[in-house]
């Protein structure tokens, strides 16, 4: 490593606190519009820096990094996730990769026990009815959902933020069922008091409410396709607050609008934020935009981790968070 500063190029606006932190640190150069960068600005971006701190909308693929200078030797993600880049490629050029795992775990548990609730109880349809001024007044029979207690919970993913909603679906009185690829150790599962299904094909067919919770890869893709959706029963429900590719969202769609599922809440979509036109007029859908990380605090220690994945870096040492094939 010189002693020359390191140039980092942030893609998006990050929270104040983090940028303060970067300007004092770094020859930083930040995104003040917040504008997402076209092709032709990322291409800028690799060329200049040696630093790069995208974002998860930021695609970093094959034919992008054939543009990376010579100095780039660090993409510090600000996500967890890093399905947006080609990281097998950028290893190839000698580009390290680092992402911030762990810190939104309780974030996204949260938002996805809060579309727990919301779903089956209609949340949605009572707060556009009283938007729109419709509400007529109390009704024994109007907007009935269902009650959560004692129904079965299925976990498709039971890594750190799957068992996070495990502990907050077991104080609500639901069953924990949960399929992973990995069996949890039987002190873990004792805790959870959760049920493994080695066949998931299996668990859908029993579960009332299914919890999305594994990343996005080749091998997740369309995971829930058609077939398996239909082993689930017409009265349950679909929560995805992971990657909107691991739902086929065209089958989805039809089965929510033709009552083969009750509803569906979903944080994230499998085309980014171009979504299903026809998924959109739906009653029994909850739609967010992407919130499941939304908060003050979680989006600065995203931050602190990207900056000490960077200072690591820059005094000659491999960033804590470094991604490395084994996770691919």
């Amino acid at each position: 490593m010189t002693n020359a500063p390191l140039k980092v190029i942030v893609t998006r606006r990050l929270p104040e606190p983090v940028e303060t932190r970067m300007r004092e640190l770094f020859d930083v150069e930040l995104n003040e519009t917040d504008e997402k960068m076209d092709a032709a600005a990322l291409v800028d971006a690799v060329k200049r820096a040696d630093i790069l701190v995208p974002t998860l909308g930021d695609v970093i693929d094959q034919k992008l990094l054939a543009h990376a200078g010579k100095n780039l030797r660090l993409i510090a993600n600000y996500g967890a996730g890093f399905d947006h880049i080609d990281v097998q490629t950028a290893l190839q050029r000698g580009i390290m990769v680092s992402n911030t795992p762990g810190v939104l775990t309780d974030d996204t548990a949260d938002m996805t026990m809060a579309m727990i609730l919301a779903v089956p109880r209609r949340l949605r349809e009572g707060t556009v009815l009283m938007q729109r001024g419709e509400w007529q007044g109390w009704s024994p029979t109007a907007l009935m959902g269902h009650r959560i207690t004692g129904k079965r919970l299925g976990i498709l993913g039971m890594g750190r933020i799957g068992q996070a909603v495990a502990r907050r679906a077991k104080a609500f009185g639901l069953q924990v069922h949960y399929h992973n690829r990995r069996r949890l150790h039987l002190d873990t599962e004792a805790a959870l008091e959760a049920t493994y299904w080695e066949s998931l094909d299996q668990m859908l067919a029993r579960v009332d409410i299914l919890s999305i919770h594994c990343p996005h890869t080749p091998g997740t893709f369309h995971l829930l396709n058609a077939r398996r959706l239909k082993l689930m029963k017409p009265t349950s429900f679909i929560i995805n607050t992971a990657r909107g590719e691991i739902v086929d969202e065209n089958a989805l769609t039809r089965m929510l609008r033709s009552g083969e599922l009750a509803g569906a809440g979903l944080d994230v979509f499998e085309h980014g934020n171009d979504i299903n036109p026809r998924l959109k007029g739906l009653d029994n859908v909850l739609l967010l935009p992407h919130m499941g990380s939304a908060t003050v605090e979680g989006r600065i220690e995203m931050g602190e981790k990207v900056i000490i994945n960077i200072k690591t870096f820059a005094d000659g040492h491999r960033p804590p968070d470094q991604v490395v094939p084994s996770m691919l």
